[in-house]
């Protein structure tokens, strides 16, 4: 009986956790969706200048919660933390319905997301951590709804929020389409902290140690205190190229010093698991420059060489807005999500698994076949357009792509590092991404469309050499990721063997 209750409890306790991670990321995907456009079309930036803030924006978002975990854990508790991020993050969304063309205060309200994205994010992933604390098989389970929660999220908001700015656009003039979409995000979070404050009695039972005691009013005015400097900081970096680029570039030192620093301190035997996990840790840093792709060259690409009416033999089916080409990024995760699944689980229980480095040689070849797609769609455009069916073959090689590398990226860390460096670790993973969002805005400027360059014969041949070179450049990375796979081969069989050797050490429990 009592076992019955805790799978309720435990269920119901995910669902509260999964729902607002749901509509916090409905907010989150549905800002980006227009990000980009937002700066080129309302505020008048340059492609360049876009791409940059915008990266370097999703770096500081990437790099935030490895310092927001630590508050959740060690500070506010992880509850506390998480509720905190949500209202900030909503702030956030509340700035930017403000009908302003100052560009400072778009770099403010987009700094308070980074914060209330720091703070929110690490600590949504450990309370579902918590509540199957020790459950490995439900573990599993319960990662990979919450994955699908995120991208149901993200598909409705893509969907809807390119809609209501062309909706409200049309009726009520341009100036009020885009915040109104925005705002949209913002209701958003306000409904999923709603649902939260009815449902967090089933989160009563976990937490961290801070969650068990009153709210410490002085740690939590430091906290405040720490948050308003943080978007300071993240609007001077959003503002400076030079600044940003500088940023970016400590980041990485401090990314590769800590690795360093690892292995030349670690035991003999945790020696070969931190190289195997250094090795992929660089080639997930490559794929996030592709990957950044899809919200600056891709939906600029979108906006100015795609044919947004999808026809079946000459008969007209729907039409999409340029913004929402990007849902097919989480629509093709979904899809694809448990095919690959299963597949896993049949070629594990016929011993046919490949390595996690395979994964990712095979996933940046399938990242390269996509941009490729998108590279030879130009000796097909009609008056510099593409199809828009072109986009669905090239997102859904994409995001292939995204599972077999990113989607393995944590299970890698987790695999390789041990455990008492797990969260450490866990951190560098993210800011090493991060670093990649911002180099991604970099590569991205090579396909920037001169401005006043409207005529789409013009600026098709622009983004299709990007694409091309991006694709040769993926298979490039696809062909050292197979050169180093006898080196992972030895490195993860010397890691299998120390570890073996030593739980054969450990003595076994009466």
């Amino acid at each position: 009986m009592t076992t019955a209750n805790s799978r309720v409890s435990q269920t119901k306790s995910f669902m509260t956790v999964s729902l607002i991670e749901l509509w916090e990321r409905f907010g989150y995907y549905g800002m980006q969706a227009l990000i980009v456009y937002f700066m080129v079309q309302r505020l008048g930036f340059e492609d360049s200048r876009a791409n940059l803030v915008w990266s370097a924006c999703a770096a500081l978002i990437y790099v935030s919660p490895a310092i927001g975990g630590w508050v959740g854990d060690k500070v506010l508790g992880t509850k506390r933390t998480m509720l905190l991020g949500a209202g900030i993050l909503a702030i956030g969304y509340a700035l930017m319905t403000v009908p302003t063309e100052n560009t400072l205060f778009l770099f403010m309200a987009l700094g308070v997301i980074v914060v209330g994205n720091g703070l929110f994010k690490p600590n949504a992933g450990n309370l579902v951590r918590k509540i199957y604390d020790g459950e490995d098989a439900k573990i599993d389970s319960a990662f990979t709804i919450y994955y699908m929660a995120v991208n149901i999220g993200s598909t409705f908001s893509m969907l809807l929020t390119p809609w209501i700015k062309d909706y409200v656009s049309h009726h009520y003039g341009e100036q009020f389409g885009w915040h109104a979409a925005f705002a949209v995000c913002f209701i958003g979070l306000l409904v999923g902290m709603a649902n939260y404050m009815v449902m967090r009695f089933t989160l009563d039972a976990y937490g961290s140690e801070p969650d068990k005691h009153p709210v410490d009013k002085k740690k939590l005015m430091m906290v405040l205190g720490a948050s308003v400097l943080i978007v300071l900081m993240s609007t001077i970096i959003l503002e400076s190229e030079t600044i940003a680029r500088l940023f970016v570039y400590t980041a990485g030192a401090v990314v590769l010093g800590i690795f360093a620093h690892l292995i030349r301190s670690s035991e003999p035997s945790e020696r070969a698991g931190l190289i195997a996990a250094l090795i992929l840790t660089v080639q997930t840093v490559f794929f996030f420059i592709f990957y950044q792709q899809m919200s600056t060259s891709l939906a600029l690409f979108a906006l100015r060489n795609v044919n947004w009416d999808f026809t079946v033999f000459g008969a007209h089916l729907w039409t999409w807005s340029p913004a929402q080409f990007q849902a097919l990024n989480p629509i093709w995760i979904m899809i694809l999500s448990p095919i690959l699944a299963w597949v896993y689980a049949t070629a594990g229980r016929n011993n046919k698994d490949i390595s996690i480095a395979a994964k990712f040689a095979l996933g940046f070849a399938v990242v390269a076949a996509g941009f490729f797609i998108y590279g030879f769609a130009g000796n097909f455009a009609v008056n510099g357009k593409t199809s828009s069916w072109v986009m669905i073959a090239g997102y859904g090689a994409y995001s292939l792509g995204e599972l077999l590398v990113s989607g393995l990226g944590l299970a890698m860390i987790a695999r390789y590092v041990p455990a008492r460096m797990g969260g450490f670790m866990m951190g560098a993973y993210f800011v090493a991404s991060g670093i990649s969002q911002y180099l991604g805005g970099v590569v991205a400027n090579f396909a920037s469309v001169p401005e006043g360059l409207t005529n789409p014969l013009e600026t098709l041949p622009i983004y299709t050499s990007l694409f091309t070179k991006l694709g040769i450049a993926a298979l490039f990375c696809t062909l050292l990721a197979l050169a180093v796979l006898p080196l992972m081969r030895r490195l993860t069989a010397t890691h299998q063997a120390h570890a073996a050797a030593k739980s054969e050490a450990v003595p076994e429990q009466s």
